[in-house]
């Protein structure tokens, strides 16, 4: 299923199977815990470990035509990096983000799962631990912390979380925070860090004052 290209991205593969799972962010070097039962994804695992144990990725688009098979044209794939079995043809997965991509065409293959052409030259930075942005971590805490409190979400260790690479700390909130599949979806395509970081914390704001002129009301 797998080719290797000879892309500056290396080991990236040219074909990639995808998992459309709507609401769910995977950012580059974020951590993407799975269960998987359904027997097309059991497939789609099983080949995954064959070949690299990648796996894309992407959100479909839900319209009033429930039976659609769209997809957004951006993803981001997986590398499978722990696994268990917790039943017969039943996996607990967590993926780690490795780049994003653009879905050039969609492959017809004798396999129950989706496959796509990916294109991954314009995420090629991807790749590499993003530098570090510039921004007021005691302001961004402090906004945070309103979106917590705002979302009725809870945070044990604050003060950890000054030591994680912002990268990292922006893929996580970006992950587990709910926001709707648009606002995932724009975090996804955000082009750089910094970018990301803005609109992450846009999209914090917002909810919470939202949500706390709800109460008021």
């Amino acid at each position: 299923m797998f080719r290797k290209t000879n892309a500056p991205q290396g080991d990236l593969p040219t074909e990639l199977a995808i998992f459309p799972l709507s609401g769910v962010l995977l950012l580059p070097r974020g951590k993407l815990p799975l269960n998987i039962f359904e027997k097309k994804y059991v497939e789609m695992v099983h080949d995954a470990f064959q070949n690299g144990r990648m796996i894309g990725m992407i959100q479909p688009k839900i319209s009033a035509d429930s039976g659609t098979n769209d997809i957004y044209t951006t993803g981001c794939a997986g590398r499978i990096t722990h696994w268990e079995e917790t039943g017969p043809d039943n996996y607990f997965l967590t993926l780690t983000g490795v780049s994003r991509f653009d879905v050039v065409k969609e492959v017809t293959r004798h396999k129950l799962y989706r496959q796509v052409v990916p294109d991954w030259t314009p995420y090629a930075a991807d790749l590499d631990l993003a530098d570090a942005p510039e921004f007021d971590a005691a302001c961004f805490l402090k906004t945070l912390q309103r979106y917590f409190e705002a979302m009725e979400m809870t945070c044990d260790k604050w003060d950890d979380l000054t030591d994680i690479h912002p990268e990292k700390l922006v893929a996580t909130l970006a992950m587990v925070c709910p926001f709707n599949r648009e606002e995932k979806q724009a975090l996804l395509e955000a082009p750089c860090l910094d970018k990301r970081l803005a609109l992450l914390v846009a999209m914090m704001e917002m909810a919470a004052r939202g949500k706390q002129s709800k109460l008021r009301h």
